[in-house]
């Protein structure tokens, strides 16, 4: 006797196999990467308009499969002008592969790196800059080289060191270097909306269109700039009026003297 079981079983047709999943690529990561990170990154990701060169960027040196990257991309640097962006697992995994092929390519050839070297502006002198730095810049007045400036040669190097210095604005203050948390803006905005009823809370974000805030309770709130009024107190202040008395050598000697502070 033959069960009808067996014969159903016998009959029926293999399973079909399921294809794998297109590994991610360079190349499909690259189309993503122009339209949601080019804008500020660049369209080769050595950076753009607002953000920094990512083949030179040490999270992604230390990113494995998107463990840093991946982070990043999702939450976002509110505190850096970075909003989050929703990318799918698999759109995200391109746009890492694609990320690491640009670093390994600018690698492979250095002179292709659009950035100014540490050794390119080590050209002052680190005594004459101290001298500057305690007496007439009268950095001491705010900063201590064994406090609040202790190690930041080792927090940031060359170009981004000299732009801390010569562009003090609130958001420039308080990027943390590459593992560093956020720190607390220095900048305090009040709101005045329409009605008249007034928001306080730390700078977030400011450009031409857009002001932003973290209140009190942590809540990111913005609003476009042409529906509000808005006055800042910035801290900073003091750096941006230094700016237009600087000479050249107070400029190399000062930043020669930070570079000692590790």
């Amino acid at each position: 006797m033959v069960w009808a079981g067996a014969i159903l079983a016998a009959s029926a047709p293999p399973p079909t196999q399921q294809a794998p999943a297109p590994a991610a690529t360079a190349s499909g990561g690259q189309a993503i990467f122009a339209a949601q990170c080019a804008f500020c990154h660049g369209r080769d990701a050595t950076g753009g308009a607002g953000g920094p060169d990512l083949t030179d960027s040490a999270l992604v040196a230390k990113d494995v499969n998107g463990d840093l990257i991946g982070t990043v991309v999702r939450g976002g640097r509110p505190e850096k002008g970075m909003p989050p962006l929703a990318l799918s697992d698999p759109d995200l995994k391109a746009v890492v592969a694609y990320i690491h092929d640009r670093k390994k390519a600018i690698d492979d050839n250095p002179g292709r790196r659009r950035k100014v070297s540490p050794e390119d502006i080590s050209t002052g002198n680190a005594d004459a800059g101290k001298r500057y730095f305690e007496g007439a810049g009268g950095c001491t007045t705010c900063h201590s080289a064994t406090n609040d400036l202790a190690g930041v040669a080792s927090r940031y190097r060359g170009l981004a060191l000299m732009q801390r210095m010569l562009y003090p604005t609130p958001q420039n203050a308080v990027q943390p270097a590459e593992g560093e948390k956020p720190k607390p803006n220095p900048a305090k905005v009040t709101v005045t909306l329409p009605s008249g009823q007034t928001v306080t809370g730390s700078l977030a974000h400011q450009d031409e269109f857009t002001i932003a805030l973290r209140d009190a309770s942590g809540w990111y709130r913005s609003w476009p700039t042409a529906n509000v009024k808005y006055t800042i107190d910035n801290p900073l202040k003091a750096h941006a009026d230094q700016l237009p008395k600087y000479t050249d050598d107070d400029i190399h000697n000062l930043v020669a003297y930070l570079q000692t502070l590790k």
